[in-house]
């Protein structure tokens, strides 16, 4: 179990603010030099305006989009762009932007008016575009503030699935099953499988699931004598009892607790390569 302190599991300082907390702090800043920029460019017109609305403009905007962001998390977490799937999760994200503006236009309009109508006066967000030329102009602008929120809950997600350093000579790997650090001898170690976002990590006795990439562990676990046997699958070369090829001519494995699985044909010739010992 970790302390819960300020040092993570790996021995690395944990980042105290989470992706929704540096939005906030952003959003919040942003706001107010942006209200700052709105009212100087708007007095230099020769508008007369009280310095409170710029400040409101801004300060709902980023209200609602702060709102918003843990929404774009979710879809980042469901929908993870990677090297095999970037131009169908683009596709899907770039297509979220318009709900995303669509909530960010509705909700603004209503604090803004609210605002407004709660000093007796109008706003009239609308009047001057129409509804969907202020949607437009609205969604622009979205689409670079989703791609900023996505990019940033992705990074750090990533930096999440990174496993630990695993030390040369160490007799024992560590991994995260939820909060809890788990540390387990690689010879306890019989296969890992890939399933979406997670990876599972099997023993004789049980089974952990780790947040994490498979491609990530592979190269982690190479020299402790793990070798890939499928494209979702890594097994412990050490805990193989029997091979034989399949009619198909792929390859089945059997573990030494009895277990068996199946390799792909592509990965055979890894298998065939004697392992040097470290």
């Amino acid at each position: 179990m970790t302390s819960g302190g300020q040092i993570g599991t790996s021995g690395e300082p944990r980042t105290r603010l989470g992706p929704w907390g540096v939005i906030a702090l952003a959003g919040v800043a942003v706001a107010f030099v942006t209200a700052s920029s709105d009212l100087t460019e708007i007095r230099r017109a020769g508008a007369d305006v009280h310095w409170a609305e710029p400040v409101l403009w801004e300060i709902t905007s980023a209200i609602v989009i702060i709102g918003l962001a843990p929404l774009v998390g979710l879809a980042i977490r469901r929908w993870t762009p990677r090297e095999d799937n970037l131009l169908r999760t683009g596709l899907i994200h770039f297509a979220l932007t318009i709900p995303f503006a669509a909530a960010h236009v509705a909700a603004i309009f209503v604090l803004r008016e609210s605002a407004y109508w709660a000093v007796g006066a109008h706003y009239g967000y609308f009047h001057e575009d129409g509804v969907l030329g202020t949607f437009v102009y609205e969604w622009r602008k979205d689409v670079l503030t989703y791609a900023a929120i996505a990019s940033l809950y992705w990074w750090f997600q990533r930096r999440a699935e990174q496993p630990p350093a695993v030390t040369p000579g160490e007799n024992r790997i560590e991994i995260r099953d939820g909060a809890t650090a788990v540390f387990l001898a690689p010879a306890d170690l019989l296969f890992l499988e890939a399933a979406g976002n997670y990876i599972e990590f099997h023993t004789a006795s049980r089974t952990h699931l780790v947040r994490g990439t498979l491609a990530a562990w592979e190269a982690q676990l190479a020299d402790r004598g793990f070798v890939r046997i499928h494209r979702s699958r890594l097994v412990n070369r050490a805990r193989i009892a029997a091979i034989k090829p399949t009619p198909a001519g792929d390859i089945e494995l059997t573990l030494d607790d009895g277990r068996t699985l199946t390799g792909s044909r592509r990965y055979r010739a890894a298998l065939e390569t004697p392992q040097v010992s470290t």
